[in-house]
Formats: structure tokens, sequence, C-alpha cells
């Protein structure tokens, strides 16, 4: 394994070489004698790469490196405000111009797949494909009843190739784990393992037909966003049939206006289809790069978007939307110490950072950039600083929401270019207005309620075995724990987390009887009494947890 990583990081080394960017090998660290032959090495000079620009030469070699390096110019293509226009335009074919693998291997995989020849399943079925990505390429065709269908195929061997370079990313992560002293705030491990995850269930397109009826069904009725149908009796791992897309590609800028369409209200949407898909579906596309984004301009004075490749999607933790929410609200508000409030109480920052420091530093950065429309807005010099302030507090990582992370950058970079004027924040802002408080009304809590009703019923019924087992240790006094260790403070500490967790446990079991004495004597306050019985359970399941 390890000699298969070195050989790929040699040619990656080499690719880079042959295609005349000498400049990236040269800052790179690894194999430093073996880069200088390369360099040197008149194979690789009769090899190289002439007459083309740097941005073609910068997409060729991606394109011969594979799947992961094109999916990181496709990220890199939705930047336009980063990157100089010819490199721009060169990366911005990767998005559904890499080069297809024949027509004929693609109609042999699907048979294969479906179990016959594609003229069972599909009339006028077209060999020569409508797009190529990096891991698949998508084919046309229609079915028995007529219906214009889409049929996307993997691309031939994509596990085994995307296995070889998440290996070179895991040999690269842990270098970086262990030479680099900025690992432990970027965690380069976690962030592989999370992409890890990701990419191989790209790989599966029963996950992502799973995807598209799923974020179907949140957007039904929806003017914001139509999502197709998929054909269920004709997917698998491999292949993948849904309703065919008729609509303008959302980076034709220039067409888009030709139609009529209002570009204001196009841009404005995309932003609320982005907040509403993380917080209140909590479900959200999440590769949405301008070759997946088509617009549908039946109606130009209402543009609808329409989506396609469902294979990267995110969710949160309920814990980090909530954290997220607040932050994006404090931000509106400029309540600079209650986003640094929130870093700390979340765990993004060390707890023993100081609040006054941190809400200084984030202060700084946001504060120019309010009350500017989106053209003027530098969101890289932004990031680079707040960069330089996670630096300065430790700030870590947080993989479990670098898809979000993602995301934000396509949304920015799209909304760039169809609208410079976009005012993002006044856009999102009522839709996470409207979410904080539905999380808070009372209908949605009774609906918790009514969701944790058979769990809370549950726990009461095992309560009293649990009060008994409790009072008898509390009365024998064996809540203490074994202590091996002779050191008086941490004697000490144990004898205090005992006499804690003996309390809590009997507050516990006493709210808990206060709460089934409230169902019996105030039978039409049914929440008082559900509500003291639940706390006295939580309460009471810390010591259990404790014990564990």
């Amino acid at each position: 394994m390890r000699l298969k990583v070195a050989w790929r990081l040699l040619v990656i080394q080499r690719a880079l070489v042959r295609h005349g960017l000498d400049e990236y090998v040269r800052e790179t660290h690894l194999f430093r004698p073996m880069r200088f032959l390369l360099l040197l090495s008149p194979w690789t000079w009769f090899q190289r790469i002439r007459g083309v620009s740097r941005g073609e030469r910068l997409r060729l070699a991606l394109e011969e490196l594979g799947p992961i390096f094109v999916k990181f110019g496709q990220a890199l293509s939705t930047r336009r405000d980063l990157l100089p226009t010819d490199i721009a335009d060169e990366l911005a074919k990767l998005q559904d111009r890499v080069p297809p693998f024949p027509g004929e291997q693609a109609q042999a995989a699907i048979e294969a797949s479906l179990g016959g020849p594609v003229q069972s399943f599909f009339d006028d079925f077209q060999p020569t494909p409508i797009a190529a990505a990096s891991i698949a390429q998508v084919h046309t065709a229609r079915l028995k009843n007529g219906t214009e269908v889409v049929v996307k195929v993997l691309r031939p061997g994509m596990h085994q190739v995307i296995r070889r370079d998440i290996d070179v990313l895991h040999a690269l992560a842990g270098l970086a784990d262990r030479y680099w002293a900025g690992a432990r705030r970027l965690r380069p491990r976690e962030v592989v393992a999370e992409y890890e995850k990701t990419v191989f269930d790209e790989l599966d397109l029963m996950r992502e037909a799973a995807n598209a009826a799923q974020l179907k069904r949140n957007f039904a009725g929806s003017s914001l966003l139509y999502v197709p149908q998929v054909y269920w009796d004709l997917c698998r791992r491999d292949v993948l049939v849904m309703e065919r897309i008729h609509g303008i590609i959302i980076s034709r800028i220039e067409e888009l206006k030709a139609r009529g369409t209002d570009i204001a209200r196009l841009a404005e949407n995309g932003v609320e289809i982005f907040f509403t898909q993380v917080f209140r579906h909590n479900f959200f596309h999440a590769d949405m790069h301008p070759g997946n984004i088509f617009v549908q301009v039946d109606d130009p004075k209402n543009p609808r978007y329409a989506a396609v490749d469902f294979g990267i999607v995110g969710t949160l933790q309920e814990r980090d939307q909530h954290y997220l929410a607040e932050n994006f609200m404090a931000f509106f508000d400029r309540d600079y110490r209650r986003i640094a409030s929130l870093h700390i109480e979340s765990g993004w920052v060390p707890r023993s950072t100081r609040l006054d420091e941190l809400e200084s530093a984030v202060r700084t950065v946001c504060e120019p950039i309010f009350n500017k429309p989106l053209a003027e807005i530098s969101f890289a010099q932004v990031l680079l600083r707040l960069f330089e302030t996670a630096r300065r507090f430790d700030m870590q990582i947080q993989p479990q929401l670098i898809l979000l992370q993602k995301t934000l950058l396509n949304i920015e970079g799209l909304g760039r270019q169809l609208y410079p004027q976009l005012d993002l924040w006044k856009t999102a802002q009522p839709v996470l207005r409207a979410w904080m408080r539905e999380r808070v009304s009372p209908l949605s809590m009774a609906k918790q309620l009514r969701r944790q009703l058979p769990d809370v019923l549950q726990a009461a019924r095992l309560l009293p075995a649990v009060f008994q087992s409790v009072t008898r240790e509390a009365a024998e006094g064996r809540f203490a724990l074994s202590v091996h260790s002779t050191e008086l403070q941490e004697l000490r500490d144990e004898i205090r987390r005992g006499h804690r967790r003996r309390d809590s446990v009997l507050l516990g079991v006493a709210i808990w009887l206060g709460g089934a004495t409230a169902l019996v004597v105030f039978p039409w306050a049914p929440l008082l009494g559900w509500g003291l019985m639940i706390a006295g359970t939580v309460v009471a399941a810390a010591h259990l947890r404790a014990r564990a």
C-alpha cells in the first residue's frame, strides 16, 4: 500500500511537470531528490505539453489525474472572483465537459446492471453522452411510454480509482498530522475521513436516487425549485434513470437575460433555497456547481431552479444547526459578543478563550463588510482574515461542517455571477427568523413532545425499578467509586462527584414524583405533569450515564 501511495505521488508530480506546472512541483516538500530527477528527465521534457494556455494546461493536468482532482477544479471554477479569467474559463469546462468514455462501454454496463438489452427498457437510447463528469456520464433515452429520461452510468473502475487517491490523501493527512504545526487545529485526518464518506456515497447511484426523492418531497408544490422524477424500477447501484430536465444552465447568463429573466429575483431565490434546505429541511444539495443547476424560464418574471446530480447532500446535527442559526442571526444583528460566546459554548474554540478578546477579533473581521453590495465585498479577504483569527484562538476545523462551507462558497460564486448587487443577508434573514420562531412555537413543542411520548412512557415504566435500585444504593452508601490512586486530590474529586451524583438522583426522583402527582391532581394541565416527569427522568438518567 505504501509503495502504491508513493508511486501515485510521483505520478502527480510528473503530470504537473509534463503540463508545464513546474511551480507547483517546486512548492512540493515530498520526495525532494526525486522531484529534481523528474524535472531533469529527458523523457519528461520530450513529453512536455507546449503551445497551450496556462488555464488549459491546468485543466488537462486535473483531468489526467482523475476524479478527485477534477472535483477540486470544479470547486475552484465557481470562484471566478478569486481566479484569473483564463483559468476560470478553462476550469468551468470541468463541470460537464470531462472527456467521456465510449458509449458502447456505457451501454454494456447498463445492460449488465438491468439484466437485458437496452431496447427492452428504452426506446431511442443514445450511445453518445450529453454530459460527462468526473465519476459518471449521462445519456438520453425515451421510456416505452414516451417519457424523456436521462440515464446516468458510473465510469468503469471508479471504486478502484477513488480508493487509490483517497489512500494518497490519507497518507498526506498523516504526514501533515505528524509534521505540521497547524494540523491539530485543521484536523486533516478527520477532514479526509469525512471526504472519504462523501465521495464513496457518491458512487452509489441508489443513494443518489433516494436523495433526489427526498429533495423532491421537501419542495413539493414549491415555485422555487424543481426536482426530477426518479424511475426506481430502472435504478441500480451503478445506473440511475430519472426524468429529463429542460432548461438553461445557470452559467449562461447572457441567454437568461435575452429571455427576459428576472435576474435579481433568480439570485434571491437561490439564497432562499439554500437557507431553506439547511435550516427548515436540514437536507441540502451540496454539489451546487453551475453544471448541476438549470433555470426554467417558462415565466421569465418568476424563474424556477431545476437541480440535477444529487450524489452529494448534507445534513447537520441539531446542535450544529442551532449554533449556526444563532451565529447567523447574531451576525445580522452585529452582536459580536454573542458570536464569540456561541463559539466557546459549541466547543469550536477552547473554553479557556477570553470572551472579550474573541469578541473584538470577530468585530474586526465582520464590521467592514456590512452595508455593502456583494460586488464590493471580497469574501476571499474576509475568509483569510477569519482564518488568521482562527489561528490566534486555536479554532479547530469542524469536519461535519465542511460540506456546508463548500456549498456556501458555491452559492456565493453563483450569486456573484448572476447579480453582483444581491443583498445576501437581507434575503436570508427572513428565512432564518421564521425558522427560529417555529422552533420555539407551542405547536412545534407539542409535536416534539408527541414524537417523544413513546420513549417517555417507556422510561416511566422503568423508573420505579430504577428508583428502587437507586434508593437502596443510597441507603447503603454505595455511591462511592473504587479509587486506586493514592493522590489525595483525586480522592476528594471522587467523593465530590459521588455526592453530586447521589443528590442529582434524589432530586430527579423527587421531580418525577411531583410530575406524577400533578397528573392526578391537575388533569386539565397534562403538559405540567409530563414536563416534570421528563425533567425528573433526565436528571435521574444523568446518574446512570455517569456510572456507565
